[in-house]
This record gives structure tokens, sequence and C-alpha cells, in this order.
């Protein structure tokens, strides 16, 4: 791998690093792409910030930009631009001066290589660089955002599809996007243009088409042919002459007029130039003239314009023409690639020996109608676009079309099923074949005699697309499957798949959606069972994930879901277990929507939650299992089991641990590694909290929700006093977000409060107000007011020696504020209300620290708050340092430290330096009403 040149102190791997971070890929891909972990590239990004001194990521990747001296690599033509100083010149001003300019012309004309050749030219001008994107291969207009977003090295945001995650990604960049050969998917390029532009006020696009794109900020730019004539030379025979020695014989200056001549015949259109310079060795000026005076000769008349188009095709069809039989076969039938080939793959869709295409191959790359790559991983070749449309029209015209393709589906189903079993290197190799893929498909979708295979290619492709967190692609071929099978029966499974892939994506409504698309398929394949579970788990959807959905839909809706469900589960075990697990939900809906916590209700939801599990358990399915689960943690906690909430949690990752990669699988281990997170931290296991984060960052399925785990590490450190870690960690979270454009979600807002308040004990004010700006902006829940919210103000007010407006902030009795606490903060809650008490003097205090050591035992966190705060009130100062061994083995250095300030004397001295190495400003003595 090229390196990035960086400060002698950067290590390989960080300057490999730094090159992937100037590219712009998450830390997921970066760890697919070296093959480490998430969180050693982590590791190697907070080194980079630290080494290099930058402020954040997106610094990083201007520092990796300026020290290539160039910004995101363009394709490297194989031969040299000629000529056209003129109009580089001129599209490079209107580029200046306009947000999307279209070049415009005939296939053959140069447009492709003199947008390359501007790009190159004013690269410099774009500080996020300039990202080039072949649409050549996208046949699906739906398409044209994931195409951007593999240049881009991006991938689908949950919640987001993926034009959305691209806008997202580019919304603060100064960046030019070439979109090359659009005239295919011309209406998906200008509806993806149309809103690029609207939402990224910094970006510009040159695009190259053959038609206009119609978008509100186009401005066309004709693309002229080749000089004829001037001053010297012209840049027609420039390219000629430029040509023909490539291939290796030099026209004499002798015969200028003569190449002159035909330059001329060719309208000095570039493609039919470089085809006729590598005749040139062969025929020399006399051959080239016979060959191309007739021809020529009969296609005149008509618009000058009209003409030049001909031009082209005629010398294509002399190209054609001087070729053998079985070199005309094999460039129609390999026409069909719309990427790069092998040799291999081309032998196969040719129907001939590998060893005739090897052959044949490099005959057609000498005369100029292949272009050959040749790398590590091997030679391919590809065909350019105004060659491939002329060969797939070929191909048509010899009645080979149906049969050639019939043999490209059979080879893309052949690679897709290679690939699902592939070792590391799957990624790059799916990467380079998944435009054929879609392709094949493409085409087999409208031939009823194919529906089968084109079933069979687009379960596969939606499986692949999925593993490779094309998670709205994945839905996508997942749908088209359900629609191509034919049979109910065979509809039902990929329409359940999809409403799995779509959990992922948090999708609500489409998950709901799909679910009652499966069980109407079941249904019409009699499979009443199967049709019971998809209702119940539709309803399921409701309640279990409701803030998902833009629109939840009506309670009455969603019984008579589960209502038809009971009817039809009959006896069958996983219908049974299903439609328990609906109704545990309706039950803990109600409970939820009480003003408190009745015992009654409490038995209800609980005993429901529970049969749920014992029925999922029983049918072997421990996804159904750990779905069951998921609502006995929710009945717990709503009845105040802080430790069974938590026992639950990790029950289901463990649960989890060994079940096969699924979209069923990863949606539900993407909720109990969460769940695992934010329970840990309400039992005071901050150690526990961090591991199952990191499993949740470092799993590759999982790389696009990694700014949940990065959230509530925030939280476990800034409640651990880890501030060196708040502080990377910030970094990384901040960037995520707005890379995700800064969406107003409140379950991200827990994080926010974290960083404010380590700011806030900082002395930071400007670093605090920008902060709790962004827990604004991210919503304060009623769980910031009486949750989290008060723990964090609380902490802060403490260290500030504000007891009594720490107890203020706190004053409501546990059970008044129980909807907003029970979760994750009852035991942070009570323990701080009882040390606030303690300190500010108040009457309540020896009720409120009997209460809370009652309600936290177990807790080695806030069991020690509580006992240093008893320790506080009795004046017991050997049992309060005995409290700081406690916080020690908890992993609290803040508490460690504010224990011995409170202790006094030499301790205290001790305490305050180990408050200032943390970075904090000293604790003020607490001052009481």
């Amino acid at each position: 791998m090229a390196g990035v040149s960086a400060p002698v102190e950067v290590s390989a791997r960080e300057t490999e690093v730094l090159q992937l971070i100037g590219e712009h890929l998450s830390n997921a891909e970066i760890g697919a792409r070296l093959f480490i972990s998430v969180r050693t590239v982590e590791s190697h990004v907070s080194s980079l910030l630290r080494k290099l001194g930058a402020p954040d990521r997106r610094a990083l990747a201007r520092r990796a930009a300026e020290s290539a001296r160039r910004g995101p690599a363009l394709p490297a033509p194989a031969t040299s631009f000629v000529g056209r100083a003129a109009e580089r010149a001129e599209l490079a001003g209107l580029i200046a001066t306009h947000r999307q300019v279209t070049a415009l012309g005939a296939g053959g004309v140069g447009k492709t290589r003199l947008a390359l050749a501007v790009a190159a030219d004013v690269a410099g001008s774009y500080r996020d660089g300039v990202w080039f994107v072949d649409l050549a291969p996208t046949g699906d207009p739906r398409m044209v955002a994931a195409a951007v977003a593999a240049a881009l090295g991006l991938g689908e945001q949950p919640g987001r599809g993926m034009a959305e995650s691209v806008f997202a990604a580019l919304a603060d960049r100064q960046a030019l996007l070439v979109l090359d050969n659009c005239e295919q998917v011309r209406d998906g390029v200008a509806d993806f243009a149309d809103r690029l532009l609207a939402a990224c006020p910094q970006v510009r696009v040159l695009a190259t088409s053959r038609a206009r794109l119609l978008v509100p900020f186009e401005h066309p730019y004709p693309v002229p042919p080749l000089s004829l004539s001037g001053a010297g030379e012209s840049e027609a025979v420039a390219l000629f002459l430029d040509r023909a020695a490539a291939a290796g014989a030099r026209p004499d200056p002798a015969v200028r007029d003569a190449i002159a001549a035909i330059c001329g015949r060719l309208d000095g259109m570039a493609l039919a130039i470089e085809l006729a310079a590598a005749r040139w060795p062969a025929l020399g000026p006399d051959g080239l003239t016979a060959a191309l005076a007739d021809p020529l000769r009969a296609l005149a008349g008509g618009s000058r314009a009209h003409d030049r188009h001909r031009s082209v095709r005629a010398a294509l069809d002399w190209s054609h023409q001087l070729l053998d039989p079985d070199g005309q076969a094999l460039l129609r039938r390999v026409s069909v690639f719309v990427a790069p080939f092998t040799v291999a793959a081309a032998a196969d869709i040719a129907g001939v020996e590998v060893g005739a295409a090897a052959d044949g191959l490099a005959r057609l790359a000498e005369q100029s109608l292949l272009v050959v790559s040749v790398a590590p991983a091997g030679t391919r070749y590809r065909a350019p676009e105004t060659i491939r449309q002329y060969g797939t029209e070929r191909l048509a015209a010899a009645g080979e079309d149906a049969g050639t393709r019939t043999r490209q589906l059979r080879w893309c189903l052949a690679v897709a099923a290679e690939l699902a079993t592939a070792g590391e290197d799957w990624r790059a190799r799916f990467d380079a074949a998944a435009d054929e893929l879609r392709a094949g498909l493409g085409w087999a979708v409208g031939r009823p005699e194919l529906r089968a295979e084109a079933y069979l290619l687009a379960s596969r492709l939606a499986e692949l697309a999925f593993t490779r967190t094309l998670t709205g692609e994945s839905q996508d071929r997942y749908e088209q499957a359900a629609a191509l099978a034919g049979d109910p029966a065979r509809a039902a499974p990929m329409l359940r798949r999809a409403a799995a892939v779509a959990g992922c994506r948090t999708r609500g409504d489409d998950e709901y959606r799909l679910h009652r698309a499966a069980a109407d398929a079941a249904r019409r394949a009699g499979d009443h069972a199967a049709a019971a579970r998809d209702l119940a788990t539709a309803a399921t959807c409701a309640y279990r994930f409701s803030t998902k959905f833009e629109r939840l839909p009506p309670q009455p809706e969603v019984r008579e879901l589960l209502a038809e469900a009971r009817q039809l589960a009959g006896a069958d075990p996983a219908a049974r277990a299903a439609v328990a697990l609906a109704e545990a939900g309706v039950l803990a809906d109600a409970f939820g929507a009480a003003q408190g916590p009745p015992d009654n209700a409490v038995t209800d939801t609980i005993a429901a939650a529970e049969r749920a599990v014992t029925l999922a358990r029983r049918t072997g399915d421990p996804i159904a299992e750990s779905a069951a689960l998921d609502a006995l943690t929710g009945a717990q906690s709503w009845a105040g089991d802080t430790f069974g909430t938590a026992a639950t949690a990790r029950r289901r990752c463990t649960l989890l641990r060994a079940v096969p990669v699924t979209p069923e699988s990863v949606r539900e281990l993407v909720d109990a590694l969460g769940m695992a997170v934010e329970t840990s931290l309400g039992v005071g296991d901050l150690a526990g909290a961090h591991r199952w984060g990191r499993q949740l960052a470092e799993h590759p399925l999982l790389a696009e929700v990694g700014h949940r785990a990065t959230g509530w590490l925030l939280v476990a450190d800034a409640l651990a006093g880890n501030v060196p870690e708040v502080g990377t960690g910030s970094v990384r979270f901040r960037e995520a977000w707005r890379r995700a454009g800064s969406p107003a979600a409140a379950a991200y807002s827990p994080a926010a409060t974290a960083v404010a308040t380590i700011h806030a004990l900082r002395g930071d004010e400007a670093s605090r107000r920008e902060w709790e700006a962004i827990r604004d902006r991210l919503g304060t829940p009623p769980e910031h007011t009486y949750g989290y919210g008060a723990v964090f103000d609380a902490l802060r007010l403490l260290h500030e020696g504000d007891p009594a407006g720490a107890a203020d902030r706190t004053a409501p009795e546990p059970a008044e504020v129980w909807k907003w606490v029970t979760w994750i903060w009852l035991h942070w809650y009570v323990a701080l209300r009882a040390e606030a008490a303690v300190l500010a003097g108040d009457p309540a205090a020896p009720d409120r620290v009997a209460a809370a050591a009652a309600v936290v035992a177990g807790n080695p966190v806030a069991g020690a708050l509580v006992d240093r705060a008893a320790a506080l009130l009795a004046g017991d100062r050997d049992r309060l340092l005995g409290t700081a061994a406690a916080f020690e083995a908890a992993g609290c250095r803040y508490q460690v430290a504010r224990t011995l300030v409170l202790a006094g004397g030499e301790d205290a001295r001790r305490g305050g330096r180990q408050v200032a190495d943390l970075g904090l400003v000293p604790m003020a003595p607490p001052s009481r009403r």
C-alpha cells in the first residue's frame, strides 16, 4: 500500500491509517482494509490526533491530503492526454462559476478524458478533494447513490438511505464530484444531483453525458471534436501521431498531409482517430485512406453533428470488419461486461477455451478496442463505453444476445455462490463483481423463462450486500427476490429477511410492513402458523421498537394483528411463542403508560414476559428466546430489579454468541449488546459496560451503529472520571454525529450531557457550552430532567461545593420519577441524593442514606457512594478512607480522588493532586444551607 508521507514519529501502521482517513473511510472500513480490529484503529486514530496536534478527524483527513500533495486519486489513463488546452481552460472556468456543469457530446468525442484532465487541473482548489464516479456499470437509476458512496468509501447509516448518507458526509465538504457516463441512468443522476447540490452547498458536480440532465443548477458544455486546423499541428493530427507511435510505428513527417486528411474524414472524433492510429503499423497511409474512404462517403448527408456521430460508427464498423470471425465474436460477447473482467470470465461467457480467450483479448487490446489493466491481483480488460454499446448492438444483430447473457447469468450465479464462502479477501472480490451481478440480474428480471435463476441471484446478492453492510440494497434485493419467487411459500422467507434488514437499518415502518407482507404470503401458501408468527412479530415491532417508526401504527390496528395471530397460531410452538411475546409487549406498553408502578401490573408484566421466554426456549431458536428475554428485561426494570435486568441482558448476549450471522441475528445482537452496555452502567459494572460497548463497536457488521456504542462508552468514562478517554471519545462521537447529518436523536443526549459535565469539571466553559448546545439539539426528554440529567448535574454541583443544589436537583422521591430512573439511573440517583443530603446538612439525610443502602446493595460504585455518605454522616474517617479502595477496585479514579479530598488533612492534599492530574479544577469545599 502506498503510504502518506508523515512526520518521523508516526509509525508505518499509523501512516496507513492516516492515508485511509484521507480517503474518508470509517474505522470499521479501515479495520477491514488492514485486517485489524476497530479498537486498534481507534487507538491509532487517537495517537494520530495527539502526535499531529489535530483537533478532530476532519483535520486528519486534510493532513493526509496535504501530505500526499494531491486529493483523492483520479483514474490513471493508460495513454497521454493530447491537446484541448482551450477546452480545459474554459471548462475549468465554468466549474469555478457554476455548481453543476455537464460535458455533453456523442460517444467517442472524448468527454471522459477531458473531464479527468480538468479535474486534475482544479484538484488543488478543493479542500476535500476530487472524487471520480464511473456510472457506466450502473444500469439501475436507484443505484446512483450507492455508486457515489462506494467511491467515497461510505457505508449506509442506520435510519438513512444511501443518498442521505452521502449528503450527510458531504454536507460541510468542499469537493468536486465527477460523474462519468450519466446517460443510461440520467433520471437517477438528475434526482441525486438536484438533492446533493441543495444539501451540500460547497460541493460542485462535473458530469459527462450524451444528453442534458435537466436539473436546476446545470450548465451544459458541448464538447467539440479535436481541432483539424490551426497554427502548427492540429490537435487531431497530434493525437493520431501519439497513438500511432504508441502502437510501434511513428509516422514519417512526409505523410502528415495524408494523416490530416484521415483525421478530417473522421471529423476529429477522438475514439475514431485512436482506432485508426492503432491500425497504422499494419496498413500505413494508403491502406487507411482506402479503408476509410468508402464507408465515410456512404454516410454523407445530414447535419454536421450527426456526421460526427456517424464517423465514430464508421470507424467502429471498419475496425470490426478488419477482425477475423473469432475476434468479432469475442468482441460482441464480452461487450455484456459492464465492469473490468478477467480472461477466465471472458472464456466462460464467450463460450471459448481460456487460451483462445487470452489470445483474442490481447489482439483486441492491440487494436484499441479494449483497455488493459495489469495489477498484482491480476490482469483485467475493459471495453470503453462507446465500444461496449457498439458490441451489444452487434450481439443482438448476430442473434446471440439471449445465449450470451444466459451464460453471463449462470456465471453471476457461480460467482455469487463462491463469494458466499470466500475468505478474507471477499470484500474486494465482491466490490469487483458487484456491478456485474447487478447487471446480470437486471437483464434476467425481464425474462419469464429465467425467473427461477433471477430469484436465486437476487437472494444471493441480498445476502452478499448485507454482509458488505450495503443494507439498503440488501433490503431491496430481498424484496425483489420475493417478487420473483412466484410461489408464496418461497416469497415469505424473503420478506421476513427483508424485514430483519429493515430492522438493522432502524426502519420500523418498513419492518412492520414487510412482516405483514410475509404473513399475507404465508397465508396464501396455506402456512397458518408462519402467518401467525409474522403477524405477532409485526405487533411486537410496534411496541418493542416504537422509537424507530416515522408513523407508529394505531394501537387498535396492532391489537387486531395480535388477535388474528392468536387465531392462526394453533398448537405450533414458534407461533405460540411469538404471540406470547406480543402479548407481553401489550402489557408492558400499558404498564409504561401508568402514572405509577402498581404491584399487580408489575406481577402481570413479569409473568407474561417469563411465559414468553419459556415458550421461546422450547422452540430451540436463540433469536426468539433473546427477543423474549428483552421483554423480561423491560419488566424487571419497571419492577426496580436492576440486577435482574442486567443479568437478563447479559444472558441475551451469551445466547447469541454462537448464532450464525444473518439479518435476524445481527438485528437482535445490536439490541442485545446495547442493552448489556446500558444495564451494566445501571449496576455499576463500568468494566462490563466497556466490554459490551467494545463488542458493539468492533463487530464488522455493526460498523454504522458504532456511534451508539461510543455514546455509552462516553457515559461510562465520565462516570468513572476517565477524563482523557472522554476527550478522545468525544471527538470520535461528534465527528460521527456530524457525519450522520447531526440527527436530533434523544438517545445520544446522555453522551452529550456526560461530555458537557466533564468540561464543566475541567473549567472549560467554551467546550461546556458547545456540548450543551449539542445536547439541546439532540433533545432533552423527561429522562434528562429526572434521570441522567439529574445524575450528572448532581456530580457537577457536588464538585463545585454546592450540595444543597445537588439535593434540590435530586429532590423528587424515586417512586415519583420511577419511569425515568429505573432503567439505568436508579442506583446513581439515590446514592448521589444521599450524599447531597449529608453534605447539605439535611435533617432527612439519615433516612435517605438508609433507604439508598437498601436499594444499591451489591452495586460496587453506588454502594461505595452510599457507604461514603454514611461515613461522612457518622464522622468516621477510617470508614471514609476505606471507600477509596472500593472506588479503586471499581475503576472510578475521580471518586478515589474525591474521597481523599473529603477526608481532609494530608489525604486532601494528595486527593487534590489526583484531581489536578485528571485535568479537573480543584474541588470546592461543601457549603451547608
